[in-house]
């Protein structure tokens, strides 16, 4: 038995992780901290990226830069990894950006350029990693702490803020397609109804866009009763199973006309329609 006689520990310092992988707003934010745009693609001629962070609160903060590389699971979660998945390729080294640190005043933006650098080994495909916005935080040296029993553990709750967005490389002729798969209506839920379905993919890139769900009652008046921005099903993953609640809306029954649910580009880009499915409530 291992038996533990002092502790003389004068503080323990417990670090606190907050990270945003995605954003469905037209900015990536977290804490205090908005980065635009909230993802990047590098394709065609397009060989450079601007990102623009902002502090938006009221202390000076530093800012480190570096890549982290994800997988995406059948449920839309996010892994950290460290090796790729088979048919997944890393961007990072086909990348540079600069400055790998900025300190930002309250209400100061400062630019990161990244740059992408096209290497004779690439082959076709898509190229993705994830940069990370990482905020430092301002730690006073241990010898300045005020310590009343050191044979007590102190513990101190230090909220590390990071946001994280996808750099993606496609390089040659490629292309995908989404179909929506497994629809499940659950309207007799006690809280709100439950639309469960899944997004299939096939091709060689990434699906992002915006769900959008309208009831129909069969008259022709839609009302919109469900609606997620910023949905995406990266490579190399086939599937991604999702579940939306959806609104209790004056005026919709949920026991008849129909559920129209499309998968489309966002709203800054053009209407293109990814897929498109109906279901008959009854």
């Amino acid at each position: 038995m291992l038996r533990i006689h002092r502790i003389n520990f004068t503080l323990l310092t417990v670090v606190l992780l907050a990270a945003t992988l995605f954003n469905s707003g037209s900015v990536a934010a977290q804490g205090d901290l908005l980065v635009t745009p909230r993802r990047v693609i590098f394709e065609g001629s397009k060989m450079s990226q601007e990102l623009t962070l902002a502090n938006t609160g009221k202390d000076t903060t530093r800012y480190n830069v570096s890549f982290v590389q994800y997988r995406m699971t059948e449920n839309g979660a996010f892994e950290q990894i460290e090796e790729p998945d088979s048919g997944q390729l890393f961007a990072d080294k086909y990348l540079r950006f600069f400055p790998r640190a900025v300190t930002l005043a309250p209400n100061e933006a400062q630019v990161v350029r990244m740059q992408f650098r096209k290497m004779p080994d690439m082959k076709d495909g898509e190229y993705r990693s994830h940069v990370y916005f990482r905020a430092v935080p301002d730690e006073k040296p241990l010898g300045e702490e005020a310590v009343k029993d050191t044979n007590t553990i102190g513990i101190r709750l230090i909220p590390i803020f990071g946001i994280t967005i996808p750099i993606i490389i496609r390089v040659g002729e490629l292309s995908s397609t989404v179909e929506l798969t497994n629809i499940n209506f659950d309207a007799k839920s006690d809280t709100m109804p439950n639309l469960a379905l899944t997004f299939s993919r096939k091709g060689d890139i990434s699906v992002y866009g915006d769900l959008i769900v309208n009831w129909d009652s069969g008259n022709g008046n839609l009302v919109e009763v469900g609606i997620v921005r910023g949905l995406a099903i990266y490579t190399p993953n086939r599937f991604r199973r999702f579940m939306l609640q959806l609104r209790k809306a004056e005026g919709v029954d949920y026991s008849k006309g129909k559920l129209i649910i499309r998968f489309q580009a966002p709203n800054e880009q053009n209407a293109e329609l990814f897929a498109e499915q109906e279901l008959l409530l009854h």
